[in-house]
């Protein structure tokens, strides 16, 4: 609003059919292109802000409805809902809701009905459909799936936290709660975090685990299907600032992470890419859904070198500190990790994955192909009607992708083999 008249920007939105029930309170960025907003159904309330040329707002959307809103450089699909808070550099697909006190930063995939209650902190964190996070939580550097629908879902209880800082200042922490090549299939059984709880990253969770109430986890469950409750942890020994231990498990942790984030950008590009192309603002919203993958990646990539540099201090600690029979093996797999760092790295930006199992891949892209002939382009209704044959066979082909990375990423540094 300018001397008491509405913006120009304001104007053009609602000739365009978006409703806008307190004009002189909405705001839009000069760099903002009105053409990337769809005026079906949009809704901006009062406290609007949008900002950012990349910004896209699909049909449906309603901004603002409990508290003000502020929307930089996001692309929302149809339906989007989200009520109150700050949201940068992130996508959210098909009814994706976040309430009121949410602060979503870069990086974010907020996938179909994935959703959160108040006051949600997310950062390079992927949600498959229909998660569900409770109110309190700070969930960064995270991927969850799980779940067949919303009456049947992966769920996060209030006041959890996933600590992704260590003390010694590093962040190759992301946890994965679920997997990609299970995952994108929509039939496995949920993952609950109970509430007042947290999990200490790098975590690898599998599918139908249960972590109780006021449970902070530090481990893996990885085959999952099991009920998971705090451990006695009464420690005291010296601390060594610098010093890292035994790094087997968290380097594995994040090579697999890493790995089902290549796999998930292949399932983009060739699964997920037609059916978004298939409606008017579909392809930037593919778009920005893989630019942030490669944000995620980028951000794992950087934190893990960033990781690997701090070996060389903790190799300087760990030969005065350490003793006895752990000592060489120990210190070898810090010393590998530091000086091959470079190989390590070509692993996951050589862009092996688009080679892996091609044939695998081939076949089930046929299968997707005839579904939609059959049933049109709604994603989550063809993935839910595949049988068991076509699932497997789908998910052989992403967990091929998985396994190559791995095991080229294990060639390079041999210690972290598990």
């Amino acid at each position: 609003m300018k001397d008491g008249k509405i913006a120009d920007a304001v104007v053009r939105l609602m000739e365009k059919g978006v409703k806008v029930p307190n004009p002189y309170a909405v705001e839009i960025g000069d760099d903002v292109d009105i053409d990337r907003i769809s005026g079906e159904g949009t809704v901006l309330y009062s406290g609007t802000k949008l900002y950012g040329s990349r910004t896209m707002i699909s049909s449906g959307t309603k901004l603002g409805h409990e508290a003000p809103v502020t929307v930089v450089n996001c692309q929302l699909g149809p339906s989007v809902e989200l009520k109150g808070g700050y949201f940068k550099e992130s996508t959210f697909l098909e009814k994706a809701n976040m309430a009121f006190g949410a602060q979503v930063r870069e990086g974010c995939i907020l996938e179909e009905e994935a959703n959160g209650s108040h006051t949600v902190g997310l950062k390079q964190t992927i949600l498959f459909p229909f998660v569900t996070l409770g109110s309190l939580i700070n969930f960064c550097d995270c991927f969850m799936a799980g779940g067949t629908s919303r009456k049947n879902h992966s769920e996060v209880g209030s006041s959890y936290i996933h600590f992704n800082y260590t003390p010694n200042q590093d962040k190759a922490t992301a946890s994965l709660i679920g997997d990609v090549p299970r995952g994108v299939m929509l039939d496995q059984p949920p993952i609950f975090l109970g509430g007042q709880g947290g999990m200490v990253g790098p975590v690898r969770i599998g599918y139908g685990t249960v972590i109780a109430a006021g449970t902070v986890y530090r481990d893996d469950c990885v085959d999952g299907g099991k009920l998971l409750g705090s451990a006695d942890r009464e420690m005291e020994k010296d601390f060594h600032p610098g010093w890292y231990g035994d790094v087997r498990r968290r380097v594995y942790n994040n090579i697999c992470y890493l790995a089902n984030l290549l796999a998930l950008k292949e399932w983009y590009a060739h699964v997920r890419r037609p059916f978004f192309e298939s409606s008017g603002s579909g392809a930037a919203l593919y778009e920005g859904a893989v630019e942030k993958l490669d944000m995620a990646l980028g951000e794992r990539l950087k934190r893990f070198e960033a990781f690997s540099e701090k070996m060389a201090r903790s190799i300087e600690i760990g030969k005065t500190t350490l003793a006895g029979s752990t000592k060489e093996s120990v210190l070898k797999q810090q010393e590998e990790l530091c000086s091959r760092w470079s190989e390590l790295l070509e692993c996951f930006t050589g862009e092996h994955e688009k080679n892996a199992e091609f044939d695998m891949m081939d076949a089930f892209l046929r299968v997707m192909k005839m579904k939609r002939a059959e049933k049109g382009d709604d994603y989550i209704a063809i993935i839910q009607t595949l049988n068991r044959e076509e699932k497997a066979a789908g998910t052989a082909w992403l967990q091929a992708v998985v396994d190559d990375v791995v095991g080229r990423a294990i060639t390079v540094v041999p210690s972290f083999a598990r």
